[in-house]
This record gives structure tokens, sequence and C-alpha cells, in this order.
């Protein structure tokens, strides 16, 4: 099965998205009738919601979406983890089969130690109790806080959202986000999302930097720790070279860089690790539509 591990769906007018500026192009409704055709032309079958808002409104926006669309295997969404009743919050919505882990938006946090503090370690100790997965949307000046987060807590499912976003196409800042990434990649409980990678490009950047960038991810994670996602419909804003933009294109461009470091493994990333590290219903894996 070809899954897309990370897309989002929003109604701005829901007021918490707080960086969805009015002029941002993709300040409005994206819902599952936009993305279905797109799912269908790429040939990907089912998809994870992914949080875009830090409040327990959107989660439950999402579920709702989730409940009524096929497609959907499930939601990454949000919880308060400082808390006084995270641990116990994060258990309640794990009782729902369609919360599949949780994500704070740590890219917008100044402090790039923030996710260390001892007041959040109950309600991790209760996402790793759960089986969930804990998705790190970082920026790559915060890869060693998620390396330390990682050796603190061995059981805990991390995933590297957009490869902490790598300024694709700058010979330096590559240099010293490649050194993060093995770093990171040397925790056994860290899989690596091949998402958001369009958007980081620089300009003059090429389809030869993302394919670069997809193998060094490769050759530090693996064909095992590896989960490709769209990140649509922020994709869209992606306009680096023709065709990158649309998701039948950033589909193609990603299948073709794994199928470059090994043809055999583009089942896994392009769907089954996805399957195995969020374990969504299996009910829900024939229902695709």
């Amino acid at each position: 099965m070809i899954v897309d591990a990370h897309q989002h769906f929003w109604d701005p007018a829901r007021g918490d998205y707080d960086w969805l500026k009015p002029d941002n192009p993709i300040h409005r409704v994206f819902g599952t009738a936009d993305l279905r055709p797109l799912l269908v032309q790429a040939g990907v079958e089912a998809a994870i919601l992914v949080q875009a808002a830090p409040t327990p409104a959107e989660t439950d926006y999402m579920l709702g979406i989730a409940r009524n669309t096929p497609f959907v295997l499930g939601v990454v969404g949000w919880v308060d983890l400082l808390a006084p009743d995270a641990a116990e919050e994060v258990r309640r919505r794990a009782a729902d089969p369609l919360f599949l882990g949780l994500r704070p938006m740590l890219q917008d946090i100044p402090d790039p130690e923030w996710v260390l503090q001892p007041g959040l370690t109950p309600a991790l100790n209760a996402v790793a109790a759960e089986g969930l997965v804990f998705d790190a949307l970082i920026l790559s000046h915060q890869l060693d806080a998620i390396a330390e987060l990682a050796r603190r807590h061995p059981q805990l499912s991390i995933v590297l959202d957009h490869a902490a976003k790598p300024r694709l196409g700058e010979a330096g800042a590559m240099a010293a986000w490649a050194r993060g990434i093995e770093a990171l990649a040397a925790r056994p409980n860290v899989t690596c999302k091949v998402s958001g990678l369009l958007t980081e490009l620089r300009p003059g950047g090429t389809r030869d930097d993302v394919v670069r960038g997809v193998g060094v991810l490769f050759d530090l994670f693996g064909p095992e720790r590896l989960i490709w996602g769209s990140d649509w419909p922020v994709l869209t804003l992606s306009n680096c070279f023709v065709g990158a933009g649309d998701y039948q294109g950033w589909f193609e461009l990603a299948r073709e860089a794994v199928a470059a470091k090994d043809a055999s493994a583009v089942g896994a990333v392009m769907g089954g690790n996805a399957l195995r590290i969020y374990q969504p219903d299996k009910s829900r894996l024939g229902r695709h539509a």
C-alpha cells in the first residue's frame, strides 16, 4: 500500500492557525475533495493527517474528518505537553484508534532545548507507553535536542518531520545539517520523513540537490527508517522547477530518488514503513477511496 504519511486539511475560518496569514497563497480551505483526485492520479491509497494548529480543537476537527474519510488512516494531533494533566490527556487520546501520534510545533519555540525540560517527562512517558508516535517538527539547529530526547527516551518512537528542513542548495548549511542528521540517525528509535524538501530548496537549487538530500537520508537512516510524505498543501508553495509544486511531481521525484539508492526499498519508504511505525487500525487499510 502506498501511503502519504504527512498531509494537512484546514479551514482558516476556524481561527487557530496563527501562522497562516491572509496574504499566504494557501490561506483557504483545503479539504478531502481537494486531495482525493491527487491521490488517485499518483496511485496513493491512503494518508495520515497531521496537525497544523497547536490546539485540542484542531485535533478534534481532524479526527472528525478522519472518521468520515476512508483514505485517512489516522491523525497526528496536538496535546499540551506541559499541562498538569498532560499524561492523562495522552492516554485519553490514545483510546481513539484514529489518534496515531502527536506533534508539538517545536520549530516555533525559540528555545531549541524546550523539549528537554523535565516537565514534559510524564507526557512523553505516556506517549511511549501508549505506543503513539512523537512527530518532531524542527529546524536544523534543533537536531541536537532531538538526538538527546531520543537518548533519554529510548522507548519513544520519534519521527523527524521534513528531515529538519535542510537548506537544500547551500553547501555550508547542508554540511552542518548532514552532521546533525548523522548524530540523530544513530538513535534507533528515530525515523525520518522524506517530506517538505521542495519548499526548502534555495533559489537556484535543482532536482539534483533534492536527490542528493534524499541520498544522505537514505545512507544514514537506511530503507527501514524513512517514510515518504507530501506535506500537501504546503507543497504547492514550491515553484523551484517545473512540476515541483504539484503532488504527482513530488511523488515521482521522491520515488525516483529512493530507487536510485535501492529499487527494492521503494515499497517500504513509500508506504510500508508508515504502516509499521504509525500502526493504524488494520480494519481501515482496505477502505481507501
